[in-house]
């Protein structure tokens, strides 16, 4: 049996340069965190006493004899990838699905970390990441870009740039104290599920095009969000950036957002927030405010009406948490289904 635990992420700037047709031709990055919030897989060999030789609980149970009779896409091209087969595969999660923290990348990889460490495989991080992204992307055909399978991988509060040739992950260099700091004063909450992102995704990508200036923009402000961070600048000013890039991020399509969460960002910023924006593709989930602890008490009572997380950063990315070894001796023809 193995089990692995998977943080979600939490994404501050950049985001959008991190599509392929963007960052291909003009470059892009991302300042991301991911946090103590994880979704669990786990997976073993299915004992062959059942009239079916695979079992998947994730928000519906599936129990099949084929492989390409399962429906949970990641899953089933997962499955052939890895040549996977008689499976229970479990999955939980601390937070739920279409919320715009990254949550099915993270699932993808953990998936993914399980499934190698099932078949007696290391895989790394950076060959976790790039796998997960193949699986989304080519495998899944979903829209939308790259850093969700990559800060699920590696953990931590990073930039990430990507270029022509890839991607490269370094860890932004801040202080614990200042770091602490920050944690303390970002606050979480969710306003209700939002959109299929890979809807709101595919609306992004067709915007590419019209919208490069905003991108360019947006891939300026990672190198000052960095700058504040690393130095003796007042952290006030990483929440005037949030709010600065979540106008820009608005003006990509008109998905993104909606009155409602339009009308609690503004409840937000008059309570004393000094900045924020909606993590994720858009059109629900989270918002993510930056509030000096002095104005704390009155953005949530502003918003009290939403449910608060509370949440602290994490540096571990997807790890086995579980690993039980099993000796498995596949069926001659294990799609046959014969016992």
């Amino acid at each position: 049996m193995i089990i692995t635990q998977t943080p979600f992420r939490m994404s501050f700037f950049g985001g959008g340069t991190d599509f392929p047709d963007f960052y291909k031709e003009h470059g892009g990055a991302v300042i991301s965190s991911t946090f103590d919030k994880y979704c669990y897989v786990n997976v073993r060999h299915l004992p062959r006493f059942f009239d079916y030789s695979t079992e998947l609980s994730y928000s519906k149970t599936e129990r099949v004899n084929r492989t390409e009779d399962i429906q949970h896409p990641a899953i089933r091209e997962a499955m052939r990838m890895l040549d996977m087969h008689e499976i229970r595969l479990t999955y939980e999660a601390d937070l739920p699905a279409r919320s715009g923290l990254g949550t099915s990348s993270s699932f993808a990889v953990g998936m993914l970390n399980a499934f190698y460490a099932l078949k007696g495989k290391y895989a790394d991080k950076r060959r976790l990441a790039d796998d997960a992204i193949y699986l989304e992307r080519m495998l899944c055909k979903e829209h939308g870009g790259v850093q969700d399978q990559i800060a699920a991988s590696f953990g931590g509060f990073n930039r990430i740039d990507f270029g022509e040739n890839g991607y490269t992950v370094n860890p932004v260099i801040i202080s614990p104290d200042r770091k602490k700091r920050l944690n303390d004063n970002l606050l979480l909450f969710f306003t209700g599920f939002s959109r299929f992102s890979s809807d709101i995704q595919s609306e992004t990508q067709k915007c590419l095009r019209n919208r490069q200036t905003q991108l360019s923009e947006m891939y300026g402000l990672v190198e000052e969000a960095e700058k504040i961070l690393t130095s003796k600048s007042s952290l006030k000013e990483f929440g005037r950036l949030l709010d600065y890039t979540w106008k820009l991020k608005r003006r990509i399509t008109s998905k993104v957002s909606t009155d409602s969460i339009d009308c609690v960002y503004e409840k937000a910023i008059q309570a004393g927030a000094g900045g924020g924006k909606l993590l994720g593709a858009g059109g629900g989930g989270f918002l993510l405010f930056y509030v000096e602890p002095e104005y704390q008490k009155a953005v949530r009572e502003a918003l009290q009406s939403l449910l608060f997380v509370p949440f602290c950063f994490e540096n571990g990315g997807t790890r086995v948490i579980h690993y039980t070894p099993e000796n498995y001796e596949p069926r001659h023809n294990p799609e046959a289904g014969d016992n």
